[in-house]
């Protein structure tokens, strides 16, 4: 007998509400160019392929605790630049370094985080799991 796994889609499909595209970089850092003005590695233009495109969800892994200082100011420790990409399980599969946009949200009255919109994410790990709907990765913001 077959698990039906519908209605748990349709429950999921509800927190894809943001508009994301999934950019790979072929060449890694081996097609990089030396500027020898500033010393720095300059990637050649385009240099990112994009792989995938759709609704996913881009959000925080947890909350930093709070704690109270001698001085009795709240201060956010640790700061973290962790967030998760919830995306459908129909996703290529996204590799370390993989960098994820996102372009927009679909979410009627407005984005969950409207700071998100325009960001970069790099991928820091291939899965942090797959389940019968959704693939978890883990990513960090990068601009």
């Amino acid at each position: 007998m077959a698990f039906d796994v519908d209605g748990a889609r349709r429950v999921v499909g509800r927190i894809l509400d943001d508009k994301l595209e999934a950019w790979r970089d072929s060449g890694g850092r081996a097609d990089d160019v030396l500027d020898e003005t500033t010393g720095k590695l300059v990637p050649p233009a385009p240099d990112e392929v994009l792989i995938w495109d759709g609704l996913g969800a881009v959000m925080p892994l947890g909350r930093p605790a709070i704690t109270k200082p001698l001085d009795g100011a709240a201060a956010k420790e640790p700061p973290t630049t962790d967030y998760q990409a919830v995306l459908p399980v129909q996703a290529p599969e996204l590799r370390p370094d993989d960098v994820i946009r996102v372009a927009g949200s679909v979410r009627p009255g407005g984005p969950r985080d409207p700071q998100l919109i325009g960001r970069h994410f790099r991928v820091s790990d291939k899965a942090v799991g797959t389940y019968s709907v959704v693939r978890i990765v883990r990513v960090q913001v990068i601009d």
